[in-house]
């Protein structure tokens, strides 16, 4: 009696709590690399992503002024005053602090510290200092000073102006952002204009041997697309287009155009067969009945495989890797960007941060952009 017409399955609260946890999951790691693309290197090495709006402990070297500018004499006695924190990209409340870092929790806010020889510094919780001696002392380089602070947080553009406008190949993304385009783009047209007319001959054509061409397609789904990376460039080279954009605009759309065959098929072959037949009827032809006709109605069908081929060639690294080879970084993608910026910036996680969401901006856009018809696409022929 659980299921009788108009009552609510008893399982529709876990149906809902599952698809809200796996949002949030799907979310997390996406939200993470948004807020860690405009924090400093100091935040990300303190703290995690999720503490980005809350003041955080850090250990930092700052340093005095400048004594021999700066000095001014008291009584007999040079000081120099002033605060840690200017000139200093950070604030903050300092908690302890040391004139060494093997004891950097030495003295606390106000204390005098001994510096030898008659010479004396005392710092403040706001970064005052007051640093005493005589000439010959107080003279150099100003003296540094080990604290450890709660900095409030900060966000900055910094990380983005650096990875989009730096002037070197190395660190910038701009021209990598470009090639990319210019390999998505015509790799997901090329496969959707070949793959249409081809799913509208299977589907409403008769000719000898369209079952067998039916099962072989389906068949080319199951391949690896690694078994045919080395024969392919080796065609590729044999006939000249082996390093370059053309290349690749073929190799995606080979692999492409089996999924973009079965799946605009299947909802092609689902359409109303009336509409076709009266078509016919009137005396169009076969052309005039998939660009006036098919086309128009398929359009979830084409926009769903233009959303799976967008985001595989987007985020592709391994046929770019085999079929895009460029020393100079003329047509370097963003995927292998990417790489090249952890072999050369492992450590600047504020700038691998930036890079990837500047990566994958571009696929949540799309994907949110067209999600609506990602599920009619899919279903597509399913159904009868």
């Amino acid at each position: 009696m659980d299921n009788i017409a108009g009552k609510k399955s008893s399982l529709t609260w876990a149906v809902n709590l599952s698809v809200v946890l796996l949002v949030v999951l799907w979310l997390f790691p996406t939200v993470g690399l948004l807020i860690s693309s405009f924090r400093t290197a100091d935040q990300i090495a303190t703290t995690g992503w999720w503490k980005a709006l809350f003041p955080a402990e850090q250990n930092l070297v700052l340093r005095a002024a400048d004594p021999d500018e700066n000095r001014v004499e008291r009584d007999g006695v040079y000081v120099v005053e002033g605060n840690l924190f200017e000139g200093e990209d950070v604030t903050g409340k300092i908690r302890v602090w040391g004139t060494s870092s093997q004891a950097i929790s030495a003295f606390t806010p106000g204390e005098v510290a001994d510096l030898g020889d008659g010479e004396t510094m005392t710092v403040g919780a706001d970064g005052a200092y007051s640093w005493t001696g005589s000439e010959d002392q107080i003279s150099g380089r100003g003296q540094r000073v080990f604290v450890s602070a709660m900095v409030p947080p900060k966000f900055t553009l910094a990380n983005y102006e650096r990875v989009l406008f730096s002037g070197s190949n190395t660190d910038s993304m701009a021209k990598a952002f470009f090639n990319t385009l210019t390999v998505t783009i015509p790799a997901t047209i090329i496969p959707i204009l070949i793959a249409a007319f081809a799913a509208y001959a299977l589907a409403w054509m008769d000719f000898k041997g369209r079952a067998l061409l039916i099962a072989v397609i389906v068949g080319l789904l199951v391949v690896p697309l690694q078994l045919a990376l080395i024969p392919l460039l080796k065609l590729h080279n044999g006939i000249g287009i082996g390093k370059g954009y053309l290349g690749v605009w073929l190799a995606h759309t080979g692999f492409g155009l089996p999924l973009a065959i079965y799946l605009l098929r299947n909802y092609m072959v689902g359409l109303p067969r009336d509409i076709i037949e009266n078509a016919k009827v009137d005396g169009a032809t076969d052309f005039q009945i998939f660009t006036r006709i098919i086309l128009p109605l398929s359009f979830p069908a084409l926009a769903s495989f233009a959303i799976f081929q967008f985001l595989w060639t987007w985020n592709d690294l391994l046929v770019a890797k085999v079929f895009l080879i460029d020393a100079t970084g003329e047509t370097t993608v963003m995927t292998n960007q990417i790489v090249e910026l952890l072999g050369t910036r492992g450590g600047n996680w504020e700038i691998l941060a930036t890079a990837a969401f500047v990566s994958i901006a571009v696929p949540l856009g799309v994907f949110f952009a067209m999600q609506r018809y990602l599920v009619r696409g899919l279903l597509a022929g399913s159904v009868k």
